[in-house]
């Protein structure tokens, strides 16, 4: 593994600055220094090859180094973001964890050590081969999260070949293949891996100020709240020259207003699953939000409107579920799609769409029609059961500033009249107070999640 691709990459870069963390920087001879620092570690406490290792907190130096010491070790990795603490216990019994690595706030560590076989076969797999492997859980939002299992040299293959080098901000978590993805670029490529202690507003605009980031991957949720917050009017973020956003929908009307708010910025779409890695893609242009997926190995295909994939970098299967692949290798996404020559348009999640009468309905086109309501901050829109219609459209809506609740609805029913089909226009309105997102800030349907803070409107 010394001759490897990554490590003599690595250690070409010398001095230029790979890593920002709390006002220090790091560079990639220092991270080369660390990762050899850990991979001695890791020996002292009896970390063998094909062992299952966590790694527990957020982007801190030492953890990065152990990350690749890890990855040189041929470790079975199974990041854990701090976000995520209060699972950490079951994660790890899932993933069968045989030693734990945690990181403190101050980047001090400690280890700890299981006594715990590893049984499942693709587990034994992965040590059989002697290849380092990858764990990332799914959100677990609507019950046990999925452990997918891959590959970790497939998923490092697409960036050998060399590609442009930014400064970059370190938004999605550890443990989200986003997340994952932006640190491998960072580091593959011979860029700058910025962090930031808080993921607010001003944090990660005061990060892009002082440090002149370049790129900034997020969500579409995380970006109305920049709008919200004005966060992007305070400061100066004349540097940055790409916002990539992904894990959920686009709505149009926000890509349209973050746009005026940042029009010397490319805005550019991203499209990635944990059990598939992220795909390059290609936005029609940075209004769009229609786009291309690119080839280099992956392949699409779209049946009755849902997209399928098949990737090089797809995971051998998951931990704590049967296999999602058909028997040709193909993975069904559950994403609705609509194609329009080369380009698609990514509707949601098959499971979300509401049937009304047998009308068809996408959360995601109410959701549009909703935020562009005034003294709107945020809304979610679900099916609920109806024993007339089948299902009516839902809405739960979070007020931007204080409006009596029952004029709120009244306001947003004669909006919806104007623009969209009656069956369209929710049936139940919930005006509530709390954030529609949770920590990786993408948007939740779980019904089970909202607290009603003004009651429920069911009229018509």
């Amino acid at each position: 593994m010394s001759r490897h691709w990554l490590t003599r990459r690595l250690q070409s870069l010398g001095d230029r600055p790979a890593l920002i963390w709390n006002n220090e920087s790091w560079s990639f001879r220092q991270l080369c220094d660390g990762r050899d620092a850990w991979l001695r570690q890791l020996a002292q406490h009896g970390v063998k090859p094909g062992d299952t290792l966590a790694i527990c907190g957020d982007y801190s130096p030492k953890l990065c180094a152990l990350l690749l010491a890890a990855l040189v070790n041929r470790n079975i990795i199974v990041p854990l973001a701090s976000a995520t603490a209060p699972r950490w216990n079951r994660l790890m019994e899932l993933a069968q964890v045989q030693f734990a690595v945690r990181f403190e706030g101050d980047d001090s560590w400690h280890v700890t050590g299981f006594e715990r076989a590893v049984s499942h076969p693709l587990l034994r797999g992965l040590k059989e081969r002697d290849a380092p492997g990858l764990v990332l859980f799914s959100s677990g939002s609507t019950g046990e999260s999925k452990a997918s299992v891959l590959d970790f040299d497939r998923l490092l293959a697409k960036f050998e070949v060399p590609r442009p080098a930014y400064r970059m901000l370190v938004f999605l978590l550890l443990d989200h293949i986003g997340g994952i993805n932006t640190l491998l670029y960072g580091l593959c490529h011979g860029g700058t891996i910025v962090t930031t202690r808080e993921r607010t507003p001003d944090a990660v605009c005061a990060a892009i100020e002082a440090r002149r980031i370049e790129l900034l991957p997020t969500t579409p949720t995380f970006l109305r709240i920049l709008l919200i917050a004005d966060a992007i009017r305070r400061y100066d973020l004349s540097s940055l020259k790409i916002v990539t956003y992904g894990t959920e929908p686009m709505p149009p009307s926000t890509l349209a207003v973050v746009r005026e708010a940042l029009p010397w910025v490319r805005f550019k779409q991203t499209y990635g699953l944990s059990e598939l890695g992220i795909l390059p893609t290609q936005s029609r242009d940075s209004g769009s939000v229609w786009l291309k997926l690119g080839n280099a190995g992956f392949e699409h295909k779209i049946v009755d409107g849902v997209l399928w994939i098949r990737s090089p970098s797809a995971m051998l299967g998951y931990l704590n579920a049967p296999s999602p692949f058909d028997a040709d290798g193909w993975f069904n996404t559950q994403d609705l799609v609509e194609r329009e020559g080369e380009y698609i348009r990514i509707l949601g999640r098959k499971s979300e769409l509401i049937n009304v009468g047998g009308e068809k309905v996408h959360p995601t086109e109410i959701e549009n029609v909703l935020l562009q309501v005034d003294n709107v901050k945020d809304v979610t829109v679900r099916g609920q059961p109806n024993p007339v219609t089948g299902e009516v459209v839902a809405a739960k809506i979070t007020p931007l500033g204080p409006e009596d609740p029952d004029t709120l609805k009244r306001r947003v029913r004669q909006f919806c009249h104007a623009r969209l089909e009656r069956y369209k226009i929710p049936a139940v309105i919930d005006v509530v107070l709390e954030d529609h997102y949770g920590a990786r800030f993408k948007k939740s349907r779980d019904p089970t999640s909202i607290r009603r803070a003004a009651g429920t409107d069911a009229g018509s």
